[in-house]
Order: structure tokens, then C-alpha cells, then sequence
């Protein structure tokens, strides 16, 4: 089996819909960091240069390096990207080709929350898609349009959902790999119990009609801001000098279980073929 894709890319995975605050970037970084301590050579790319949150994740995390020599955490391979407003259907292509990225196992790309030619291109390129979502109609309309009070959706998918459907087609085509797709839901907390329940009724079916996996996000995101400034993440606590709480305990249990979705056959094996040289 080759140690690359059918494109002799690394295992390429996107966080990726198009609306904000669903916690892409912090999603992100946990795949990253979880991937690293795997033992996976990890690259990611930011494409949302403007933003930047997975940037200064990353920057974050090597300044708490710089001050903690004797207790450091992995890094990733690191690439922000600014959106072009020239077209070039090759872009894309063309940030893959990094020489950092190039030595990688695989790479993690975090997408802006609006449609960009570059978030087109690197979902074109996704051997995984995660698509993060809050449990509310409002993030549900996304993937699908809701008809009425009960929860039915539309037959016909959201434009967001669309457009995965069609890359996921052309990818099929050209390489003849398919794109897993894993949308995560991130819970609101106890209060919204009811609409929770309504946001079941639909995206159960919702699953098994346009063909993604569900997966549990994270809580509310509180705990995750002290996080963000210091560079780390939920699995580095313990190994660092941060208590460990309850609270990150499940956290880390959901984020165990959203990585054992993820199609890492061809990953495991490359890992282990570099391990035994």
C-alpha cells in the first residue's frame, strides 16, 4: 500500500462548514495535538489567515515551549494562508507542496466560516471532513432545511451539504478515494434539553440520508480559554502543570471518541513502516 494518497498528498483532513463560532479552530487543535502524541508527523494550514485563531493557537503554544524547556509539547507543521482574490484552481494544490508539508503523515486543514475558493479547493482535497455544529436549528440549517416545528427536514440537502455532495463525487472520480464525512455536535449545556431532542429527531435520519457519521463535540467551551492563551490543549494537561478536572476528563473521553472515527488504517501503517526503518 503506498504511504501517500492516490495524490501523493499526506492523509488530508478539514474542519470545515461555512458559519462561524462552531469551534472549528479549537476542534482543530485537538486533532492536531492528539495526532501528535499518536506519533503522526502532522502539518496544518490555516485558511483563515484573516482570523487566524488556529495561528496564534499555534504561536501560543510555542511561546509556552519557550518558557517551559524542561516540560515542552509537540507542535505541528505550521502554514497561515491569506485568501487570494485571484483565482488559481491550483492553490490549493500549490500549499500542499510545502516542503514542511510534503514530510508529513498528515495534515489538518482549519477553514474560514464562509465560502472562500480556497475552502472549496481544500474540501476537494479531504480524505475526512469534520463538520463541527451547535445542537440548534440554526447550525442544522447548514445541511438541511427544517419544514416545520416537528423537526422534518427538507428532502433536499442545504447548499452547504450540496457542495460536499459534489466534492465528495469529484473526488471519487479522480482518485478514486472517498471522503469520510464526521459532523460533531458541540452541546449548548442542560438548559436546551427540549430542542435538543428536536435536533435528534433530525439528524439521525439526516445521517444515513446524505451519508455523514455523528459524533460528540464538546461542552460548553469555558474551560477551553484559559487553553487557548497558554497554547494548550485538553491532552497535554497532566503532562503539563494544569489540574485536571472532571470536566476535562469527559472532554477528553468525547475527543477519544470523535479520533476513533477517523479512517487512519493507511495512517497507522505508514507510521509504523517509518518506526521499523
Amino acid at each position: 500500500m503506498s504511504e501517500k494518497n492516490e495524490n501523493g498528498l499526506p492523509f488530508i483532513i478539514v474542519l470545515g462548514n461555512e458559519k462561524g463560532g462552531t469551534g472549528k479552530s479549537t476542534l482543530a487543535m485537538h486533532v492536531i495535538v492528539s495526532l501528535l502524541y499518536d506519533g503522526y508527523r502532522v502539518g496544518s494550514v490555516d485558511l483563515d489567515g484573516r482570523q487566524g485563531t488556529l495561528s496564534r493557537y499555534i504561536d501560543n503554544r510555542k511561546r509556552y515551549n519557550e518558557k517551559n524547556h524542561h516540560k515542552t509539547v509537540p507542535c505541528s507543521e505550521h502554514v497561515r494562508i491569506e485568501e487570494s482574490h485571484t483565482h488559481d484552481s491550483q492553490k490549493m494544490l500549490s500549499i500542499m507542496n510545502d516542503v514542511a508539508l510534503k514530510t508529513c503523515d498528515v495534515v489538518v486543514i482549519d477553514t474560514p466560516g464562509s465560502h472562500t475558493e480556497l475552502s472549496s479547493q481544500a474540501h476537494g482535497l479531504a480524505d475526512t471532513l469534520i463538520t463541527p455544529i451547535n445542537d440548534s436549528f440554526i447550525d442544522l440549517d447548514l445541511l438541511a432545511h427544517v419544514e416545520d416545528k416537528e423537526g422534518t427536514p427538507n428532502l433536499s440537502p442545504s447548499i452547504y451539504a450540496q457542495t460536499v455532495w459534489e466534492e465528495r463525487k469529484r473526488k471519487i472520480m479522480q482518485s478514486h478515494s472517498p471522503m469520510a464525512w464526521i459532523v460533531v455536535r458541540n452541546r449548548l449545556g442542560h438548559l436546551f434539553t427540549k430542542n435538543k431532542e428536536k435536533v435528534d429527531s433530525v439528524l439521525e435520519p439526516l445521517s444515513k440520508r446524505i451519508g455523514f457519521k455523528l459524533a460528540s463535540g464538546f461542552g460548553e467551551r469555558v474551560i477551553f480559554r484559559e487553553l487557548f492563551l497558554s497554547g494548550l490543549t485538553l491532552l497535554d494537561l497532566g503532562a503539563s502543570e494544569e489540574a485536571l478536572t472532571f470536566s476535562h476528563v469527559s472532554a477528553r473521553q468525547e475527543l477519544r471518541a470523535l479520533m476513533n472515527l477517523l479512517p487512519l488504517d493507511k495512517l497507522s501503517l505508514k507510521k509504523a513502516s517509518r518506526v521499523n526503518k
